[in-house]
C-alpha cells in the first residue's frame, strides 16, 4: 500500500510538471530566436517550465479562431498593437493587470517605466520593431536608393520590389513616398481621396511586386536575387546583413514602428504560468537581452542603458534600433486606432485590388 502511495504521487507530480509547460506562439525566423535565447532558456532554468515554441504569419489569426472554437492550445501570443486591442475588445484574450509586471531595478513602477502606450488592458509590449525597406547593395553600387521615394522608382531603380501581402504599411508608405508627410499619413488616409491616391501610388509598382506574408521571406528573396529591394521587418534584414554576411542595407527614411505585444488567449490552458512568463519576459533585463539578439528596440526606458553588443560582441546595436535618434528623421508611428476600425475595410480593398 505504502508503494502505491508513493508511486501515485510520484505520478501526480510528473503530471503537474507536465501540465506546467506551456506554448508560446511567435512570428517564426531570427525574431523566434531571440525570444528563445532572451527570454525562454532563463525562464527554464529559474523556473522548470518547459516552452514549446510555434510559429504563425501572424499570430493573431490562430488565436482568434482558438477562442472562437472553444480549443485553445497556446499560452502565450506574441502579437501586433491593433491586433492586441481588437481581439480583447473582442473579448478573446485574459485582462493583465500592469500591477503585476516588475518594476524597474530602481524601483520605478512598470506602469512609469514602459514607453507611452506600451501596456494595454491585455498586452504586455516587449519590442518596438519597424517595418523598413531594404536593398542589395551589390545592384545599386554607384548610386543606392536613400528614400521612400526611390523605392517606388522603378525607372531610376530597376527591379523587383517585395512588399507584405495586406493594405498595412504599403498604404503608409505609398502616401510618404507620393510626398505626404508622416504626420499628415493618417489624417489623409481617413478620406477616400488619400485611400484612392495610396492605392494609385501602389499601381505605379503593382506589376513589379513580389508579394510576402512571413517575415522570413524578405531577406530569402533579397538573397535569391527575385528583388531588387523589399519591404521587411528591421531586425530581419539586420540579421541576414551581420550575422549572415549578406550585402543588404536598411533605408530608415519612410519606416513605420510599432509594438509588438505579448497577450495570453482567453481559456489558455495554463493561465498562471503564461503571467510567469510574460511578467519574466518583459522585465528590465530580459527585454535587453533581447536586443542583444536582433535589432528591435525595447518597451522599457530602464532598458534602453543596458543594450549593449550584437551577440558577435562587436557590433553595437544602439544604432540599428529604430528608436535611434538618426533613423526617426522621417519615421512614421503606426496608428492602431486607424487600423483597428478600418483593417477589415481596407484589406478587403487591398485584395480586391490586387485581384483586378
Amino acid at each position: 500500500m505504502k508503494k502505491l502511495l508513493i508511486l501515485s504521487t510520484a505520478l501526480t507530480g510528473l503530471a503537474a510538471t507536465a501540465q506546467a509547460d506551456i506554448t508560446v506562439l511567435s512570428w517564426g525566423g531570427a525574431y523566434e530566436k531571440s525570444q528563445v535565447e532572451a527570454y525562454n532558456k532563463p525562464f527554464t532554468a529559474e523556473t522548470g517550465i518547459a516552452i514549446n515554441m510555434t510559429a504563425a504569419d501572424n499570430p493573431a489569426t490562430p488565436i482568434k479562431a482558438q477562442v472562437e472554437a472553444g480549443n485553445v492550445t497556446v499560452d502565450v501570443a506574441d502579437v501586433e498593437y491593433a491586433d492586441a486591442i481588437r481581439l480583447c475588445d473582442e473579448g478573446l484574450l485574459e485582462e493583465i493587470d500592469p500591477a503585476i509586471l516588475p518594476a524597474a531595478p530602481d524601483g520605478t513602477p512598470a506602469t512609469e517605466d514602459f514607453l507611452p502606450g506600451a501596456l494595454t488592458d491585455c498586452a504586455v509590449a516587449s519590442i518596438v520593431f519597424s517595418t523598413v525597406f531594404a536593398y542589395d547593395a551589390s545592384k545599386f553600387p554607384d548610386a543606392p536608393p536613400a528614400t521612400i521615394a526611390d523605392f517606388f522608382d522603378t525607372e531610376k531603380f530597376p527591379g523587383k520590389r517585395g512588399m507584405r501581402k495586406g493594405a498595412k504599411v504599403n498604404l503608409e508608405m505609398a502616401l510618404m513616398a507620393d510626398g505626404v508627410p508622416a504626420d499628415e499619413v493618417y489624417a489623409m488616409l481617413e478620406t477616400d481621396e488619400g485611400i484612392d491616391r495610396a492605392f494609385a501610388k501602389l499601381d505605379t509598382i503593382k506589376n513589379d511586386v513580389v508579394w510576402w506574408e512571413a517575415g522570413a521571406q524578405p531577406p530569402q528573396l533579397l538573397a535569391d536575387g527575385e528583388v531588387a529591394m523589399t519591404t521587411a521587418y528591421n531586425g530581419r534584414i539586420f540579421a541576414a546583413a551581420v550575422a549572415e554576411s549578406k550585402p543588404f542595407e536598411v533605408v530608415w527614411d519612410g519606416q513605420v514602428y510599432e509594438y509588438d505585444l505579448f497577450v495570453i488567449p482567453k481559456g489558455a490552458p495554463n493561465l498562471d504560468e503564461a503571467l510567469e512568463y510574460v511578467k519574466f519576459a518583459t522585465d528590465t533585463q530580459r527585454l535587453a537581452d533581447q536586443a542583444k539578439w536582433i535589432s528591435y528596440g525595447p518597451a522599457r526606458k530602464s532598458s534602453g542603458p543596458l543594450v549593449g553588443l550584437y551577440e558577435d560582441g562587436k557590433t553595437e546595436m544602439a544604432p540599428h534600433m529604430p528608436t535611434s535618434a538618426e533613423n526617426l528623421t522621417n519615421a512614421l508611428p503606426s496608428s492602431y486606432e486607424f487600423w483597428v476600425d478600418r483593417d477589415s475595410e481596407l484589406n478587403e480593398r487591398f485584395n480586391a485590388w490586387l485581384a483586378g
